[in-house]
């Protein structure tokens, strides 16, 4: 038996800033349990939470009742399908629960949310799938990309709407899709191409360095402005520069700076870290525009201002840039013991999963486009193969804060 998760967020009404919550707790008396048995697996740890290792359930559906909850037989039912037992996924899916039940929270007339807890076993999932699809009207999840893989792989077995939260393995997995599974996970290989359009229309016909790291998130963001640079027409030349514990190699720059020098490029894009951006802007200096994804945020801290890093023209959530956004500003800010900026980006992606799985039920079939906390989003479902888009706003990082692009020269 299913029953609602309690939400743990709470949302000041007329704030100009959102109250801070703290990570999710389920009262332990009031959990039920229904264990699905399945051999345990193995999962790796990854550099990014928008690339998530691979994971998938042990499923056990976790209810806790709600004095104030709406009526189960007449309410829509979304399962929750999410990681939460294990000790890699744990704190990612930890954060993306708790900024769904935030969301939940602030529209929960005529929805209830139960959360199928789940581990790491791969031979799981389906099991936990079909448990979730057997108790509720949508499923939101899984979050690992092995779990999106096995669902979709199964294909038939989707029978309802399911909305998940990471990318297939491969992208060659999506045109294949089945048509009830909406993939709208965070992906910053998706940034990637986004900024090289932006640095496209700023700068035609412009020729680009791709300065990248070693690590295999850097290569593929590389590859993919790479990518989509030469589809726009335009020409790119990619360097890859050594790294020790996250530093860059001072020959490496070294080298780098020669060559910008002797080749004056339009503009760099710069696979790295804040951290490696700092090291390279630091040598080169401001004069050749750089761009990057959301990897380059350094984050917004009271006086964290980096002075290497102004100018800089990036991407990243508006939950990350834009805190003034009225879509922003009426869901409150995440405020764990654990939290990093990736963790706070699936806190945000989680209030998104819940606004869209909301509108899917009040709107089957129809097409729609809403503001979310991470991004314009745009979604088709219902009415032939599922589509997702999501655009996130550009900004240039000035003096600690981010700028909107289009208001700075």
């Amino acid at each position: 038996m299913c029953a609602p998760i309690e939400p743990n967020t709470s949302v000041a009404p007329a704030q100009p800033r959102a109250p801070e919550v703290q990570e999710p707790v389920v009262p332990e008396a009031e959990v039920e349990t229904m264990p699905v048995d399945a051999p345990p697996g193995a999962v790796a740890a990854h550099p990014r939470a928008a690339d998530l290792p691979t994971a998938v359930p042990t499923a056990v559906p976790t209810a806790v009742p709600a004095a104030a909850a709406p009526d189960p037989k007449s309410a829509t039912r979304i399962g929750l399908l999410l990681p939460t037992r294990s000790d890699a996924l744990g704190p990612p899916a930890g954060a993306l629960r708790a900024g769904f039940m935030a969301a939940y929270e602030r529209d929960r007339s005529g929805f209830v949310v139960n959360l199928i807890e789940t581990g790491d076993s791969a031979q799981e999932v389906l099991a936990a799938y079909t448990e979730a699809l057997a108790q509720n009207d949508v499923v939101v999840g899984p979050l690992a990309r092995s779990a999106v893989s096995a669902i979709a792989a199964a294909g038939v077995a989707v029978s309802k709407p399911t909305l998940a939260l990471n990318h297939p393995e491969g992208r060659a997995t999506h045109a294949a899709l089945p048509h009830n599974m909406l993939v709208m996970g965070l992906s910053i290989e998706d940034e990637a191409r986004q900024v090289a359009q932006w640095a496209a229309s700023e700068h035609p016909g412009a020729r680009a360095l791709v300065v990248s790291g070693a690590n295999a998130w850097q290569r593929r963001i590389a590859s993919a402005f790479a990518a989509q640079w030469k589809q726009l027409g335009n020409q790119s030349q990619t360097v890859e520069l050594a790294a020790s514990n996250g530093y860059l190699s001072e020959s490496g720059i070294s080298q780098l700076k020669s060559r910008v020098d002797a080749d004056l490029p339009t503009l760099l894009f710069t696979a790295l870290d804040a951290d490696q951006l700092r090291q390279v802007r630091a040598s080169l200096g401001s004069n050749v525009p750089a761009y990057g994804t959301s990897s380059v945020n350094p984050g917004t801290e009271p006086g964290t201002a980096l002075a290497e890093l102004d100018g800089v023209r990036l991407l990243d959530l508006p939950w990350e840039v834009q805190p003034d956004h009225p879509a922003v500003m009426v869901y409150p800010r995440w405020n764990a013991s654990r939290r990093t900026l990736d963790l706070d980006r699936l806190y945000a992606l989680g209030i998104d999963a819940f606004r869209v799985a909301r509108e899917i039920t009040l709107r089957p079939g129809a097409s729609f486009s809403m503001d979310g906390v991470t991004g314009r989003l745009s979604v088709s479902f219902g009415n032939g193969p599922a589509r997702f888009e999501r655009i996130q706003p550009t900004a240039v990082y000035q003096g600690g804060s981010f700028k909107p692009a289009d208001g700075v020269n």
